[in-house]
């Protein structure tokens, strides 16, 4: 196993494909950014595969396929189908805004990928043009309904809940996936960089409270996806409910993740700047046993817990270039 200084298994890794996005979500990304990463910088699909196997030798199991918008990279559904090929390899998902899942919703599904998160802020038309730059609310919902059809389980919407904004519609948000059988993730929104500092966050822990008493809620133990989210379940398992606190109520201590950028940098933590750059390695020459010490190094860096709350202007860089 793959395990960090402090005992924590890493068995997840973020994947981010591209840093670019069709959508320009208010805290993810500020209008008008240009300073994308250039195409020579990121990682080919044969430098993805080689860097995963060996992270999966390593007991890397999970991988999550995230952006920007993973969807904008061009033949996806081969390299998602090459992921889920690599030994070692259990569980391959993909986070995306679904505004084009539609198209690939399949192709995926057939590629491997097996559970879909979909970015979903709101169900109001104005407001999701609001957050999102753009009129896209019938293009997400198409590509939910898409992933549906084509058999993603489970299916989770991922709301991030910002004051004055959003924070009004938490329960015809429940409602909706209730009753289309998605899981909602209601999360707290993080200072990365401007944009995420200018979004009013809220502590969910009172929504919580009140969520647990309205739908009659109660703690639910089963594992979903091996992220960050606690979940509260309806009395007859029919329906769940995550909650991810990065702000009022962390979860550093069982941290099992790191992230890695599209041009082959790895992040260890979201809230810290500690990284590794895999790229001059990958395109340096360096064999299969120096990409595991690599990688055995790199995670020597992870750092014990953010720093959100103590110093929330420590990370400039925003959430697009990080990788979701």
């Amino acid at each position: 196993m793959l395990t960090d200084r402090f005992g924590r298994s890493i068995q997840y890794l973020r994947l981010s494909v591209t840093d670019r996005c069709d959508l320009r979500c208010t805290y993810c990304m500020p209008k008008g950014f240009k300073g994308f990463e250039e195409p020579e910088h990121w990682l080919t699909f044969d430098e993805i595969e080689r860097l995963l196997a060996a992270f999966a030798r390593l007991g890397t199991s999970r991988i999550r396929l995230t952006g920007g918008e993973p969807l904008l990279r061009r033949n996806l559904p081969e390299l998602a189908a090459r992921i889920s090929a690599l030994p070692g390899i259990r569980d391959l998902s993909l986070s995306t805004n679904a505004t084009r899942l539609n198209r690939y919703a399949y192709e995926l599904r057939e590629a491997g990928v097996a559970r879909i998160n979909v970015s979903l802020d709101s169900l109001d038309r104005a407001c999701v043009e609001n957050i999102t730059g753009h009129d896209s609310l019938t293009k997400i919902m198409d590509g939910l309904m898409a992933g549906k059809t084509a058999g993603f389980s489970p299916i989770k919407v991922n709301m991030v809940v910002m004051r004055g904004t959003n924070d009004h519609e938490i329960d015809d948000m429940v409602a909706f996936c209730i009753e289309h059988g998605f899981i909602l993730r209601l999360i707290e929104a993080m200072p990365m960089g401007a944009t995420g500092r200018n979004t009013e966050y809220v502590d969910l822990g009172p929504v919580q409270a009140r969520l647990k008493e309205k739908f009659d809620l109660h703690p639910q133990a089963a594992e979903l996806g091996g992220g960050p989210a606690r979940y509260l379940a309806t009395a007859d398992g029919s329906a769940s409910i995550g909650f991810i606190t990065a702000m009022s109520q962390h979860f550093c201590a069982t941290c099992n993740r790191v992230r890695l950028a599209v041009d082959g940098t790895l992040y260890l933590c979201l809230g810290q700047e500690e990284k590794f750059e895999f790229r001059p390695l990958l395109r340096g020459g360096a064999s299969d046993i120096e990409l595991e010490d690599a990688i055995r190094a790199a995670i020597e860096l992870k750092p014990q817990k953010h720093e959100f709350r103590e110093q929330p202007q420590k990370i400039v860089r925003f959430m697009s270039q990080t990788g979701g």
